[in-house]
């Protein structure tokens, strides 16, 4: 079904390709005048343009179609060699990071890599100068 598609496409892409270099030049682009040609009256450039109307909707409607027969066939697969499950996020309500003691991260941070104090010498109040040893 697919491969009778493609050839029906290829063929409307031709037939569409041709009806666009028929059609008779406004001129100016290229530099090229509109002049006379073997198609020049007008009943035929109605003509042309209606199937050049016709010819781009059943392109679009095979292009369509064969981008939908494409996608029947698709599997979800996995990059990943073994296919582990992908981790799912928590469901539940989450706590805050400041744990709800009124500091934020920046205390718990500065908690956690803070030395612990020795016990005979007080904790240090503000910043304390870098000593070489």
């Amino acid at each position: 079904m697919q491969q009778v598609l493609i050839v029906v496409h290829l063929m409307i892409v031709l037939a569409l390709i041709g009806a666009v270099l028929l059609q008779r030049s406004e001129g100016g682009g290229l530099g090229i005048g509109g002049g006379g040609g073997f198609m020049t009256n007008r009943g035929t450039a109605n003509m042309l343009t209606r199937a050049t109307a016709v010819l781009a909707g059943v392109f679009f409607a095979t292009s369509l179609l064969l981008s939908i027969l494409a996608g029947m066939d698709r599997k979800a697969t996995s990059i990943i060699p073994g296919g582990q499950p992908a981790q799912q996020a928590p469901t539940g309500p989450v706590a805050p990071l400041g744990g709800g003691s009124g500091g934020g991260v920046l205390d718990q941070l500065r908690q956690q890599s803070a030395p612990a104090a020795p016990s005979g010498q007080p904790a240090p109040s503000g910043p304390q100068v870098p000593q070489s040893q």
